[in-house]
């Protein structure tokens, strides 16, 4: 909770600057756990990304997965 407003504060720096396309927590009731859309050239751009967040950079994040994913249909594919 403490790491929190810092943690916004970081993805809401990568939303204005066009790196973070959408992110939020995961509605099933377990506690932690997010999926955010990244704007990256590869994995490691993506990578680096996420190794500035403060969730990260504060051993707060136990599990982390990285794969890219090509859109190709609905409302929001020709945003990324």
């Amino acid at each position: 909770t403490a790491v929190r407003p810092t943690h916004r504060d970081y993805l809401a720096g990568l939303t204005e600057r066009g790196q973070l396309q959408v992110s939020g927590p995961f509605a099933d009731g377990e506690p932690g756990g997010a999926l955010l859309v990244f704007v990256a050239d590869d994995e490691a751009g993506a990578r680096a990304l996420i190794a500035g967040d403060p969730f990260v950079v504060e051993g707060l994040v136990a599990e982390l997965t990285v794969r890219e994913w090509t859109p190709v249909s609905g409302v929001l594919a020709q945003q990324f």
